[in-house]
Protein backbone atom coordinates (compact mmCIF):
# COMPACT_ATOMS: atom_id res chain seq x y z
CA UNK A 1 0.00 0.00 0.00
CA UNK A 2 1.17 3.41 -0.94
CA UNK A 3 1.98 6.65 0.97
CA UNK A 4 -1.08 8.86 1.80
CA UNK A 5 0.19 12.48 1.71
CA UNK A 6 -2.08 15.19 2.42
CA UNK A 7 -1.22 18.42 1.23
CA UNK A 8 -1.89 22.40 2.97
CA UNK A 9 -0.95 25.22 0.63
CA UNK A 10 -1.62 28.99 1.80
CA UNK A 11 -0.01 32.49 2.33
CA UNK A 12 0.28 31.65 5.74
CA UNK A 13 0.61 35.36 5.91
CA UNK A 14 0.65 34.47 9.13
CA UNK A 15 0.34 30.87 10.52
CA UNK A 16 -2.08 30.55 12.60
CA UNK A 17 -4.21 27.99 15.29
CA UNK A 18 -6.52 26.89 12.30
CA UNK A 19 -4.36 25.85 9.98
CA UNK A 20 -2.77 23.60 11.92
CA UNK A 21 -5.83 22.31 13.67
CA UNK A 22 -7.21 21.85 9.79
CA UNK A 23 -3.63 19.58 9.09
CA UNK A 24 -4.39 18.09 12.56
CA UNK A 25 -7.93 16.72 11.69
CA UNK A 26 -7.09 15.72 8.04
CA UNK A 27 -4.51 13.60 9.50
CA UNK A 28 -6.42 11.84 11.87
CA UNK A 29 -9.62 11.37 9.59
CA UNK A 30 -7.79 10.33 6.74
CA UNK A 31 -5.34 8.25 8.11
CA UNK A 32 -2.20 10.38 6.34
CA UNK A 33 1.61 9.33 6.99
CA UNK A 34 2.27 13.19 6.58
CA UNK A 35 0.67 16.72 6.03
CA UNK A 36 2.88 18.68 3.70
CA UNK A 37 2.79 22.64 4.87
CA UNK A 38 3.19 24.60 0.99
CA UNK A 39 3.96 28.29 1.43
CA UNK A 40 3.16 29.89 -1.79
CA UNK A 41 6.15 32.04 -3.60
CA UNK A 42 3.81 34.13 -5.41
CA UNK A 43 0.00 33.68 -4.96
CA UNK A 44 -2.43 34.53 -7.97
CA UNK A 45 -5.15 35.23 -6.29
CA UNK A 46 -4.07 37.67 -3.58
CA UNK A 47 -4.11 41.79 -4.62
CA UNK A 48 -2.53 43.00 -1.34
CA UNK A 49 0.98 43.05 -0.74
CA UNK A 50 2.58 39.64 1.25
CA UNK A 51 4.88 39.44 3.27
CA UNK A 52 8.39 38.13 2.45
CA UNK A 53 8.07 34.92 2.43
CA UNK A 54 11.09 34.00 3.89
CA UNK A 55 9.66 35.09 7.03
CA UNK A 56 6.59 33.11 5.94
CA UNK A 57 8.45 29.97 5.49
CA UNK A 58 9.84 30.64 9.11
CA UNK A 59 6.90 31.13 10.57
CA UNK A 60 5.52 27.26 9.23
CA UNK A 61 8.39 26.09 10.66
CA UNK A 62 8.47 27.41 13.70
CA UNK A 63 4.45 26.15 13.93
CA UNK A 64 4.94 22.74 12.63
CA UNK A 65 8.48 21.75 14.91
CA UNK A 66 6.37 19.81 17.47
CA UNK A 67 4.38 17.44 15.03
CA UNK A 68 6.65 14.76 13.64
CA UNK A 69 3.71 14.34 11.13
CA UNK A 70 4.14 17.71 9.66
CA UNK A 71 6.82 18.76 7.27
CA UNK A 72 7.17 22.02 5.27
CA UNK A 73 8.29 22.39 1.82
CA UNK A 74 9.97 25.46 0.00
CA UNK A 75 9.10 24.36 -3.68
CA UNK A 76 6.73 27.13 -4.36
CA UNK A 77 9.36 29.79 -3.00
CA UNK A 78 11.75 28.69 -5.12
CA UNK A 79 9.96 28.31 -8.23
CA UNK A 80 9.30 31.84 -10.68
CA UNK A 81 6.70 32.99 -11.42
CA UNK A 82 2.77 32.19 -9.76
CA UNK A 83 2.21 29.31 -7.20
CA UNK A 84 -0.22 27.37 -9.23
CA UNK A 85 -1.27 24.69 -7.15
CA UNK A 86 -1.38 22.17 -10.26
CA UNK A 87 2.25 22.31 -10.44
CA UNK A 88 2.60 20.88 -6.85
CA UNK A 89 0.02 18.75 -6.84
CA UNK A 90 1.47 17.02 -10.13
CA UNK A 91 5.11 16.84 -8.62
CA UNK A 92 4.11 15.05 -5.16
CA UNK A 93 2.00 12.81 -7.34
CA UNK A 94 4.57 11.45 -9.36
CA UNK A 95 6.76 11.29 -6.30
CA UNK A 96 4.02 8.79 -4.41
CA UNK A 97 3.44 7.09 -7.73
CA UNK A 98 0.06 5.30 -8.28
CA UNK A 99 -0.14 3.51 -5.20
CA UNK A 100 -0.35 6.26 -3.12
CA UNK A 101 -3.01 8.72 -2.34
CA UNK A 102 -2.95 12.52 -2.46
CA UNK A 103 -5.13 14.70 -0.57
CA UNK A 104 -5.11 18.66 -0.88
CA UNK A 105 -6.51 20.07 2.74
CA UNK A 106 -8.72 23.04 1.87
CA UNK A 107 -11.39 24.99 3.95
CA UNK A 108 -14.86 24.80 2.07
CA UNK A 109 -14.41 28.56 0.90
CA UNK A 110 -11.41 27.98 -0.72
CA UNK A 111 -13.88 24.87 -2.95
CA UNK A 112 -16.37 27.73 -3.39
CA UNK A 113 -13.50 29.31 -5.87
CA UNK A 114 -12.35 25.92 -7.35
CA UNK A 115 -13.10 26.67 -10.56
CA UNK A 116 -10.61 30.07 -10.99
CA UNK A 117 -7.35 28.03 -10.29
CA UNK A 118 -5.63 27.40 -12.77
CA UNK A 119 -6.30 24.06 -14.72
CA UNK A 120 -8.82 23.13 -11.94
CA UNK A 121 -10.15 19.94 -14.20
CA UNK A 122 -6.63 18.78 -13.79
CA UNK A 123 -6.01 19.39 -9.93
CA UNK A 124 -9.22 17.10 -9.48
CA UNK A 125 -7.90 14.59 -11.47
CA UNK A 126 -4.64 14.50 -9.70
CA UNK A 127 -6.07 14.56 -6.06
CA UNK A 128 -8.94 14.40 -3.87
CA UNK A 129 -9.78 17.41 -1.41
CA UNK A 130 -10.17 17.43 1.85
CA UNK A 131 -12.92 20.09 3.05
CA UNK A 132 -13.51 21.22 6.66
CA UNK A 133 -16.02 23.91 7.15
CA UNK A 134 -15.46 26.97 8.48
CA UNK A 135 -18.26 27.75 11.15
CA UNK A 136 -21.42 29.23 9.33
CA UNK A 137 -20.97 27.35 5.74
CA UNK A 138 -23.77 25.30 5.22
CA UNK A 139 -22.35 22.11 4.10
CA UNK A 140 -25.52 20.98 1.93
CA UNK A 141 -25.57 24.09 -0.12
CA UNK A 142 -21.47 24.14 -0.66
CA UNK A 143 -21.99 20.59 -2.34
CA UNK A 144 -25.58 21.75 -4.52
CA UNK A 145 -23.40 24.45 -5.55
CA UNK A 146 -20.17 22.49 -7.28
CA UNK A 147 -20.20 20.43 -10.55
CA UNK A 148 -20.89 17.03 -10.21
CA UNK A 149 -16.89 16.55 -11.18
CA UNK A 150 -15.99 18.29 -8.50
CA UNK A 151 -18.71 16.87 -5.64
CA UNK A 152 -17.13 13.07 -6.37
CA UNK A 153 -13.49 14.37 -5.58
CA UNK A 154 -14.56 16.05 -2.30
CA UNK A 155 -13.69 14.17 1.09
CA UNK A 156 -16.13 16.39 3.90
CA UNK A 157 -14.61 16.28 7.30
CA UNK A 158 -16.03 17.60 10.38
CA UNK A 159 -14.26 20.60 11.50
CA UNK A 160 -13.96 21.78 15.06
CA UNK A 161 -15.05 25.88 15.65
CA UNK A 162 -12.40 27.67 15.33
CA UNK A 163 -12.68 30.84 13.17
CA UNK A 164 -8.83 32.58 13.07
CA UNK A 165 -8.00 34.11 9.73
CA UNK A 166 -5.04 35.66 9.08
CA UNK A 167 -6.58 38.40 7.61
CA UNK A 168 -7.18 39.02 11.70
CA UNK A 169 -4.41 38.03 13.01
CA UNK A 170 -2.26 40.84 10.84
CA UNK A 171 -5.03 43.51 11.93
CA UNK A 172 -5.05 42.54 15.40
CA UNK A 173 -1.11 43.33 15.75
CA UNK A 174 -1.60 46.78 13.65
CA UNK A 175 -4.16 47.70 16.06
CA UNK A 176 -1.53 46.43 18.86
CA UNK A 177 -3.84 43.85 20.21
CA UNK A 178 -3.07 40.16 21.78
CA UNK A 179 -2.76 37.58 19.36
CA UNK A 180 -1.74 34.80 21.96
CA UNK A 181 -3.55 31.51 21.23
CA UNK A 182 -4.42 32.59 17.93
CA UNK A 183 -0.65 31.38 16.49
CA UNK A 184 1.24 29.29 18.39
CA UNK A 185 3.33 30.96 20.43
CA UNK A 186 6.71 30.79 18.49
CA UNK A 187 5.32 32.59 15.39
CA UNK A 188 3.81 35.22 17.97
CA UNK A 189 7.65 35.96 19.05
CA UNK A 190 8.93 35.90 15.40
CA UNK A 191 6.12 38.23 14.52
CA UNK A 192 7.36 40.72 17.65
CA UNK A 193 11.05 40.53 17.07
CA UNK A 194 10.82 41.23 13.49
CA UNK A 195 8.33 43.75 13.97
CA UNK A 196 5.32 42.28 11.00
CA UNK A 197 2.19 43.58 10.57
CA UNK A 198 2.39 47.01 12.21
CA UNK A 199 1.25 48.78 9.06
Amino acid sequence: MGRRLGLLGGTFDPVHTGHLLMAEVARDALSLDQVVFVPAGVPPHKCEAVTPAEHRYAMVLLATAPNESFAVSRRELERSGPSYSLTTIREYRREIGPTGELFFIAGADTVLEIRTWHGWREVLRECQFAVLARPGFAIAALLASLPAEVRGQIRLLPAPACDVSSTEVRERVGRGEPIRYLVPEPVEVYIRKHALYQG
